[in-house]
Formats: structure tokens, C-alpha cells, sequence
């Protein structure tokens, strides 16, 4: 048995990580809004033993032009929250890890809902801190602008804060239903918060009892210095965005290090960058799968992509020529910062960065399961990770691939576990369960 073991969670969510995905033949095209095909998806992950199921969010339809929308299924997805509490009562093992965000939620109702998929689900929730994006959002909470990204990430912490105090609300052996005595909960082991900060006052205490797992596990994705630092001081999973193995290794060391710095054991935070799969018999054949789905981009929706990534209208450039200067924005800061170093790494047009954001611009793996496991072995041996966060090109045959083929070649190599060794997403991802900061 290898002595470190690869994390692998499944990155779903309402925009397919490749805008062609939907329309690959064979898939299923409503695979993003059809509860029989979640349904099925999770319970093949949970029989291929994944650490989690993790359902992305948005809080708008997507800011891009009708022409791109109407050619996206992005239009529609199911609330995570519900959406998850349906699939725990349907697997027993695997993770659900949800998207909820610290822009435009209020941190009594994120702690409820999490505390209680925790409950439900036996100990298997994870909560995805976002601060949201898309500028369109505020306008769907009342707002008439975006809050500015810096003071996005200072509220996101004190949110934080929020929550997990409101998970504590109530030490473990707090609800006594002693019947005899008549006394339900005792009062001494129940803790009120008394939260006043710069943008929340919240008394508490919460609620429901204390989550299973003390804290559902906490996951952060930005990649931003703000994003960096929030993370190394809260999160416990990080969804990197490493596009290739050397800057992987240089964010996982430079992540870890900051753990250092403020004595954090570096293994209670796992990084697991994005990686896009495609498995097939050769390389070669596994290309030619890459390159139809690339096909099955129209320019309208590469366009839109672009524009996302930017936080600008790149329908407005010269196609054939060089990416303009990019000014920031208060869109997210490390999707313009990729998005440009991609077109300055690779010398691309306007026309060809839309493309390739349009499809999927990101680590991929498009090999045999051989290949695809040599390089990811290479990148947990190396420290470039502990795991990866998989992209399925398109559903179901996509998935089936990487469970059916790469997976055994994982367990073969001992470096992917057989079966769950507990029961609760802290036990697959050997994460220990946080001590009440109020109680002992």
C-alpha cells in the first residue's frame, strides 16, 4: 500500500464544466436536472468509493448575451440543499459537499441548513464557502451593485466565524431526553452567541444540535491573495485551480506553507485541483473524444465564456487578434488572471482563448487509464496534490469511464482506497472533528 492515498471528489454542477457536454452523443442532456440521473451518478461514485459528491451553485442566471444563453443549459439547476438532502437518503457513504455563499446568505440560516444535511445524512456534508461572482446576483437580493472583492473575502470571514460559532451552540451531550426527569436539553451545556461584528449581529444559539461531524467539513476555491488567505485560515479542503503539474506543486507548497505560519498541521487541509478526464483504449483515441466535444462548441457560447472569465464584453474585440489589456473588475479576480495567462502562454487570438474557455481550459488528464494514472501519481507523489476534484467531459458514459476503467488501475497502484474506512467525509478525507470552542 502507497504510503500517501489519492482524494477524489465529482465536481457537478448547473454549468457543465464543457458548454458541448450536453450535446455529445449519447449523453444525457438534461444530466444537470433530471433526479434520476444525480440519483444513479452518486450512488456509481459511492460504489467506486469517492470521498464526495460536491454540487456547485449560482445565485443568477448567467450574465452573458441570449444569443449564448439560449444555447446553455445553464438556465436551469436544482437548489443544492435540497438537491442533496434528497441523494442522503439514497447513499450511505459518500460526501455531499454544497455551495453556499457568504455575499448574499445570512449566516443563521447557511449554519441550520448545513447542521441539518449534516444530520441527515449521517455525518457527511461539507459546505463550500463562495462569495459569489456574478455581478447579476445583487441585483436578484436588492442590491443595485456588486459588493467590491476584497470586502467580499473580510465579510466571507467573519461569516465564518458566524457559522461555526452557531455550530457550537450546543455541546454533544447537550439533549439529555432524560424521560424520567422530564429535562429534554440542559441549559448549562447550551451556549449563546452573542455576535455583534462589522457586518453581522446574530445571537443565536442555533437552533439544532451540534453537527455529527462537529463542523461539517469546510471548503474554500478561491484562488485570489484574498481567497489564498481564507483559505489557509479556514478552509480544510481547497478546490484549487492548478492548470499544470509545476504551478500545482508551487500553490500546494506555498498553501502549506502558510499553514506553517500560523500552526496549522499541514495535514488537515487537503488541496485537490479541477481535473478534466477523457479515458479511452489509446491516447490517441482519447483525443479524438476531446476534439469532438471541443467541436461541439458554438462560437456564441465560447464568446460568453470568455466574457465570464474576463468580467468584460469580449464579443467587442477583434477576434483574430492579440487579448487587449483586461482591466480588473469586481468579477472573480483568478478567472480573468488564468484567462489571460493562458492567452499570453500559448500566443492565443481572442477567437481561440473563447474556444478554449468555452470548452475547458484547465488541468485535464486525456489518456489511457495508465497514462492518466501515471500522471496523477506523479502529481501525489511529487506534493503538486492530495487528490483531485474530477470533471466528467459528459454524462454518463464520461463518469463510467473513470469508475470503470481508471479507478481499478487507482486501487491497483494503492493509491486509491477500496472501500470507505468510516462513515462521515472527515473519516474519507482523515480530517479529525473539530473541538467545541465553548464546551469540553
Amino acid at each position: 500500500m502507497a504510503s500517501r492515498q489519492l482524494h477524489l471528489g465529482a465536481f457537478m454542477r448547473p454549468t457543465s464544466l464543457h458548454t458541448g457536454a450536453w450535446r455529445y452523443p449519447g449523453a444525457f442532456p438534461d444530466s444537470n436536472f433530471n433526479l434520476a440521473h444525480l440519483t444513479a451518478f452518486a450512488q456509481r461514485l459511492e460504489a467506486a468509493k469517492f470521498d464526495a459528491f460536491f454540487m456547485a451553485d449560482h445565485l443568477a442566471v448567467l450574465n452573458m448575451p441570449v444569443e449564448a444563453l439560449k444555447r446553455s443549459h445553464t438556465v436551469t439547476s436544482f437548489e443544492p440543499f435540497t438537491l442533496l438532502s434528497t441523494l442522503a437518503a439514497v447513499t450511505e457513504r459518500i460526501g455531499l459537499i454544497a455551495t453556499a455563499s457568504t455575499t448574499f446568505e445570512a449566516p443563521y440560516h447557511v449554519a441550520r441548513r448545513f447542521a441539518s444535511l449534516d444530520h441527515l445524512s449521517g455525518g457527511r456534508a461539507g459546505w463550500n464557502i463562495v462569495t459569489t461572482s456574478n455581478p447579476d446576483a445583487a441585483l436578484n437580493f436588492g442590491l443595485d451593485e456588486h459588493m467590491e472583492h476584497d470586502e467580499r473575502y473580510v465579510r466571507a470571514r467573519e461569516f465564518y466565524d458566524v457559522v461555526t460559532g452557531l455550530w457550537d451552540s450546543f455541546a454533544d451531550d447537550a439533549f439529555t431526553r432524560d424521560v424520567e426527569t422530564g429535562i429534554y436539553v440542559e441549559p448549562e451545556r447550551m451556549h449563546v452567541l452573542n455576535h455583534t461584528g462589522k457586518y453581522f449581529s446574530v445571537r443565536g444559539p442555533l437552533n439544532i444540535a451540534r453537527p455529527l461531524q462537529g463542523w461539517p467539513v469546510v471548503v474554500q476555491a478561491g484562488a485570489s491573495e484574498a481567497g489564498r488567505q481564507l483559505a489557509a485560515e479556514t478552509a480544510e479542503v481547497i478546490f484549487a485551480a492548478s492548470p499544470d503539474l509545476a504551478s500545482g506543486r508551487a500553490f500546494y507548497a506555498y498553501i502549506k506553507g502558510r499553514l506553517d505560519r500560523i500552526g496549522r498541521p499541514r495535514a488537515h487541509l487537503k488541496i485537490l485541483p479541477g481535473a478534466f478526464v477523457v479515458v479511452d483504449d489509446t491516447v490517441e483515441e482519447a483525443q479524438a473524444k476531446r476534439a469532438r466535444l471541443d467541436s461541439l462548441v458554438h462560437s456564441d457560447s465560447a464568446i460568453a465564456a470568455l466574457s465570464i472569465a474576463l468580467g468584460h464584453d469580449a464579443s467587442r474585440f477583434d477576434p483574430d487578434g492579440p487579448l487587449p489589456d483586461i482591466p480588473e473588475t469586481n468579477d472573480s479576480r483568478s478567472a480573468r488572471e488564468r484567462a489571460i495567462e493562458l492567452a499570453r502562454q500559448e500566443g492565443l487570438t481572442v477567437r481561440q482563448l473563447a474556444q478554449r474557455l468555452g470548452g475547458y481550459s484547465g488541468l485535464a488528464f486525456i489518456g489511457t487509464p495508465a497514462s492518466i494514472a501515471d500522471e496523477m501519481q506523479e502529481w501525489l507523489e511529487s506534493e503538486g496534490s492530495d487528490g483531485f476534484n474530477i470533471m466528467f467531459p459528459f454524462l454518463p458514459a464520461g463518469l463510467d469511464d473513470v469508475v470503470d476503467r481508471l479507478v481499478p488501475e487507482l486501487q491497483r497502484r494503492g493509491i486509491f482506497r477500496r472501500d470507505y474506512a468510516g462513515t462521515t467525509l472527515r473519516d474519507h478525507l482523515g480530517l479529525p472533528r473539530p473541538e467545541n470552542r465553548f464546551f469540553r
